[in-house]
């Protein structure tokens, strides 16, 4: 099984499973595993989850990429979480209740009062915040010692060192990652910074395999455990994307287009900010439109016949804006913004045509006003997404875009983490140097 190759492995942990990747230190795909597991628990403004839950799955995968790889020839690893997920933890690292998901919105009064103490450009502002989700958590526990994100939960009962987190993870929580610190600010709004982690670069060594049943499986004692980050910027390193310029968009239920810069960009007000990598950043936005919008009209199967009927080339000249509902915060910042698909052709190939196009040039605008706010000009574009698949949307995005569109490396979060693992991400360039 084991051909002497070293073997690094990437774990993605979503909302309803694990993925783990295996790749060799040139970045080729050796295998796959993954084991699904029960959503997360919502109702209302709440969304939870057990931590348990996650590592019985995360436990599972990693024995059932015993039957793929040799485990011992395993020499690293690092997760990816969703963001802005976050538990407290007692002093054996024990979770003290329920992690509040990257979607739990139930801190309204924490995000009003630290609104007044955060810095106008933090990513720490709003209800589904880490940084909110911890002021709600600490009032109700004397006991917590660790404030955690998914990802660091994970790695930290794996190497049994908790406490540490990475510069990614931790931009919610209120980490400000162009001075490399905690803002004066978090203390000032009450936050406990007992609790905060240590922070350290994406792939930084936090220490080794530790557990003993994954020990038994194999694996060995000198596994590198390496600080992760989080699942959008996992899956933006897994294209392959790693110089100035290059984008990512993803089509899913919403378009959320990321692009890497030289220098960050943030404008909260468009809800753009920017991940740390290495020297790079990564600046992004999400728009309201996308996916969700094309299912409200039309089904999966609709879609996919009608895809070989359009006529890409052939502009409607229909001036859409596609939501499903009212408001909008990138690329422009209208709360009231009304969805526009009007006037309604009764030709249906000819309106889904349109709905393609109008998402098209949101996307034009988002990548163009990344730009007029520092970041480059996009030099190559990839795609990521269920919706990725549509040749002829692809054909409508180059129209209306110009910019040269390459096929991504992968579309994998796990992907992504995997090659944090084997330091040939991108924001393992200058980490061992900037490490604080």
């Amino acid at each position: 099984m084991n051909d002497g190759r070293d073997i690094f492995l990437g774990i993605d942990i979503g909302t309803s499973g694990c993925r783990i990747a295996a790749i060799d230190i040139s970045g080729n795909l050796l295998a796959e595993e993954r084991v699904a597991m029960t959503s997360p628990l919502r109702a209302g403004l709440r969304s939870e989850q057990s931590p348990a839950l996650w590592w019985q799955t995360l436990r599972a995968a990693l024995a059932g990429m015993v039957k793929h790889i040799a485990p011992e020839a395993v020499r690293a690893l690092a997760i990816d979480g969703t963001s802005g997920t976050l538990l407290l933890a007692d002093e054996r690292g024990e979770p003290l209740g329920p992690a509040l998901m990257y979607d739990d919105a139930r801190s309204q009064a924490e995000a009003a009062h630290l609104a007044a103490f955060a810095a106008p450009e933090s990513a720490a502002h709003g209800a589904s915040s880490a940084l909110a989700k911890l002021l709600h958590l600490q009032a109700s526990t004397k006991q917590a010692r660790y404030a955690l994100h998914q990802a660091d939960w994970l790695a930290s009962k794996l190497s049994g060192q908790f406490g540490i987190s990475d510069e990614n993870n931790c931009l919610k929580l209120g980490y400000d990652p162009v001075r490399r610190m905690w803002p004066e600010w978090i203390a000032a709004c009450d936050a406990d910074m007992r609790l905060l982690p240590h922070v350290v670069p994406p792939g930084s060594n936090i220490g080794t395999l530790q557990h003993p049943e994954l020990l038994a499986l194999g694996y060995s004692p000198q596994l590198r455990i390496c600080a992760g980050t989080t699942d959008g910027v996992a899956a933006f390193i897994a294209t392959g994307a790693n110089v100035p310029g290059d984008a990512v968009t993803s089509l899913g239920s919403t378009l959320v287009v990321k692009l890497l810069s030289q220098t960050p960009v943030f404008a909260p007000a468009f809800g753009i900010y920017s991940h740390r990598l290495g020297e790079l950043w990564l600046a992004g936005g999400a728009s309201n439109s996308g996916g969700a919008v094309l299912l409200h009209h039309f089904t999966i199967a609709q879609m996919e016949h009608m895809d070989a009927q359009l006529n890409p080339d052939a502009p409607t000249n229909l001036d859409y804006y596609p939501l499903t509902a009212p408001g909008e915060r990138f690329p422009h910042n209208n709360p009231t913004l009304m969805p526009h698909l009007t006037p309604r052709p009764s030709d249906d190939i000819v309106f889904y045509q349109a709905m393609l196009e109008g998402i098209a040039r949101i996307e034009a605008l988002g990548y163009q006003r990344l730009e007029e706010l520092g970041a480059p000009a996009p030099k190559r574009l990839m795609t990521v997404g269920g919706s990725a698949r549509s040749s002829a949307w692809t054909r409508i995005r180059a129209r209306i875009l110009g910019i040269p569109f390459t096929a991504p490396r992968s579309d994998q979060a796990a992907y992504g983490a995997a090659l944090i693992a084997a330091g040939i991400a991108v924001q393992r360039q200058t980490s061992d140097r900037q490490s604080p």
